[in-house]
């Protein structure tokens, strides 16, 4: 049995597409995931940002639930800091009730927007030192032991949607051993502390009621192609998307532009954010994602399939598919 595979869907819009069209590829890659055996696929909560689809979450998890049937969908993940607690169980409540057993809840506490985007979302600055209490307060809506006396979500009482906290730093990590949750770590964008925050989390780890044991899920990139050249050729169509995207200012994108912020230090950048990457084929990315695996100490992948095309990405999780069933689990 290979290990457990997912997929973080950022709902990509590309050059010359729409919030529709992205919306639409976001149901055509769980359709492929699900018909591939993948666990799950998870979509972030992002904000203000053109190339990104995927800003009200829960949204866009109902109407890929009402086109797949067996696949587990959730948020990978909601920024908490973002939302009053009550909020955010009802949301995820409702789908638990559209969905049974199909819905999880990953929890973030960065912004997902910048200063100007916190103001628009009326979000206090000072929210994200409350990131832990309203973690139990989330939880207790969920598992119908509510922490406000007199109030209860609805629907969502008693629903036990399983949480996840996710992170990209040791804070993350202490708080999931703490919570006895599982804990996702965003190594796709942010490899730096990937060892460190695991193996805190692993030693500092006390069992819950929703967790025994700890759980690890480390997020990679995956670029798979039928032939070497075009996974290079996407490859490169990434580094692309990701310098306009991160460094452009607003500027309408031509390769020229992207080419000239690569040379003028967002390569540098760019190249820290995809340093657990699998590109090639389908006999190359398999043992690079073993091994990947045994470095993250990671009980499943959550991967991020980069493509500039919505085929390309649909071809990728076909191939790391057929890749991992040749790969045992450890």
């Amino acid at each position: 049995m290979r290990i457990p595979l997912s997929i973080l869907d950022l709902a990509p819009i590309a050059r010359g597409e729409t919030a529709g069209s992205s919306i639409a590829a976001s149901v055509a890659l769980a359709q492929r995931a699900e018909e591939h055996g993948y666990a799950r696929v998870w979509y972030a909560e992002h904000h203000n940002m053109p190339s990104i689809a995927s800003s009200a979450t829960s949204v866009l998890i109902a109407h890929v639930g009402a086109q797949t049937r067996t696949i587990r969908l959730g948020a990978g993940g909601v920024m908490l800091p973002n939302h009053a607690p009550l909020t955010i169980a009802e949301q995820f409540g409702t789908l638990e009730a559209m969905y049974p057993g199909r819905i999880d809840l990953g929890l973030g506490r960065a912004p997902g927007s910048d200063q100007n985007t916190m103001y628009a979302l009326r979000r206090d600055p000072n929210s994200a030192d409350r990131f832990p209490q309203d973690v139990l307060e989330l939880q207790g809506y969920l598992t119908g032991a509510t922490r406000v006396p007199g109030v209860d979500a609805v629907p969502g009482k008693g629903s036990d949607v399983p949480l996840y906290i996710l992170g990209s730093s040791m804070f993350g990590a202490t708080l999931a051993a703490a919570l006895g949750l599982p804990f996702a770590f965003a190594s796709h964008f942010a490899p730096r502390l990937l060892a460190n925050a695991v193996a805190a989390y692993r030693q500092e780890f006390q069992p819950s009621e929703q967790l025994d044991r700890p759980y690890v899920i480390a997020g990679v990139n995956v670029i798979a192609a039928d032939t070497p050249a075009a996974a290079q050729a996407n490859l490169e169509a990434v580094r692309r998307n990701l310098a306009v995207g991160l460094f452009g200012r607003g500027q309408s994108y031509s390769d020229e532009l992207a080419d000239q912020l690569l040379a003028q230090g967002a390569g540098h950048h760019v190249g820290q954010m995809l340093t657990h990457t699998a590109v090639g084929t389908r006999d190359q990315i398999g043992p690079y994602l073993d091994e990947f695996r045994r470095f993250a100490d990671a009980d499943e992948l959550i991967v991020a399939h980069q493509s500039a095309t919505t085929e390309g990405r649909l071809r990728s999780v076909t191939l790391l598919a057929e890749a991992m069933d040749a790969v045992p689990a450890a």
